[in-house]
């Protein structure tokens, strides 16, 4: 019998056995959100179900899930149904944009790690109810550079490179970015904005780019891997960021480890990383022209901002170093579970499912 097939049966077997248990869930998923949402959620119970069935015979005490969306419903369905505890971690979107059903969560789950201290101060103001005793912050981190150049080598009257990383979605904001250009270049700042990703906005952004005339400033790269966005920091004077919602970015970290200038919107948990003017700059989210008086100071200073460049690259190290923030990760988590669910030391065990 294929393996699936098998699955579905044991699936069927936890639904039938502990129908009153899942009742409670499709309660719940009949209520507070829009239609989609609670479709998904009667789904997402099902597949909760399922998950119980595969773990069932694993002796797992704790499950935990990397995202607050609709996979920590069902970590939450099927550690209900095993009788066990569970727990999130949650970012960004998923707690400002996409945060469904996650009161019920958080009062369900053992414990919270989040990526921010904005996070976490949201997520006491907008739940009350909810101990600040269950709710972590626990940083994301980059791995570590060898070698950066902490000398961005622009020279004062040249022209300046900017580069925005990151994929062509509507939360991104490059139409922004692309409006700020043509400010720019109707202001005489002589630039090429340098723009690394894909996405379901593209088509409407080179359109966008084409009717501001910004064919030579705004170059959309396309995916670039990983690997080769190296090429793309070493070369560039500003790694710009224009989101409206964010957790702490990846890109912001990467590009000051590599010693670049950065500018992003004083929103979320960016602050904690880009302390304005000393480790980078912020400007006022959704105006137009203080992200561009930024971009024309930070064009002026270039040539003397390699201190803030030396700070940028020793902040990420000492406070968003992957290697040493997953080590207090894996020292972090075996205890909180332990202290929380009551589980001796001998019989806990870390497996990734």
């Amino acid at each position: 019998m294929p393996v699936q097939v098998q699955a579905a049966i044991r699936a069927i077997k936890v639904v039938a056995a502990q129908f009153s248990l899942l009742a409670e869930f499709f309660y719940i998923a009949s209520t507070q959100e829009s239609w989609p949402r609670r479709f998904r959620a009667v789904v997402h119970t099902l597949l909760g179900a399922c998950f119980a069935a595969q773990l069932r015979d694993r002796a797992i005490a704790h499950i935990h899930v990397h995202h607050g969306y609709f996979a920590s419903w069902v970590a939450m369905v099927a550690a209900r149904l095993l009788g066990i505890s569970f727990s999130m971690t949650l970012h960004g979107s998923d707690l400002l944009l996409h945060h469904a059903f996650l009161g019920q969560k958080l009062r369900r789950c053992l414990f919270c790690l989040t990526i921010s201290d904005f996070n976490r101060r949201h997520i006491l103001k907008s739940y009350p109810e909810i101990s600040p005793d269950k709710i972590r912050v626990q940083r994301l981190g980059v791995q570590t550079i060898n070698s950066a150049s902490e000398d961005g080598g622009h020279q004062s009257g040249s022209q300046l490179i900017m580069l925005s990383v990151g994929r062509l979605h509507r939360v991104k904001d490059h139409a922004f970015l692309l409006r700020a250009c043509a400010e720019l270049k109707r202001r005489g700042v002589w630039f090429v904005c340098l723009i690394a990703g894909d996405g379901p906005e593209r088509e409407a952004l080179q359109r966008l780019a084409g009717g501001l005339s910004l064919e030579g400033s705004a170059v959309f790269l396309g995916h670039v891997p990983h690997e080769k966005l190296e090429a793309y920091y070493s070369i560039c004077d500003l790694v710009v960021l224009t989101s409206r919602s964010e957790g702490i970015p990846l890109v912001l970290m990467e590009a000051m480890a590599h010693s670049r200038i950065v500018l992003a919107p004083a929103i979320t948990g960016i602050p904690e990383l880009v302390l304005d003017g000393q480790t980078g700059f912020l400007y006022r989210p959704g105006d137009t022209n203080d992200f561009v008086d930024r971009v024309g100071g930070i064009s002026r200073m270039l040539p003397g901002l390699n201190v803030l460049r030396r700070r940028a690259r020793r902040h990420v190290l000492e406070h968003f170093n992957r290697e040493r923030n997953l080590e207090e990760f894996a020292e972090l988590f075996p205890k909180l579970v332990r202290e929380a669910a009551g589980i001796p030391d001998a019989n806990l065990v870390l497996q990734q499912i």
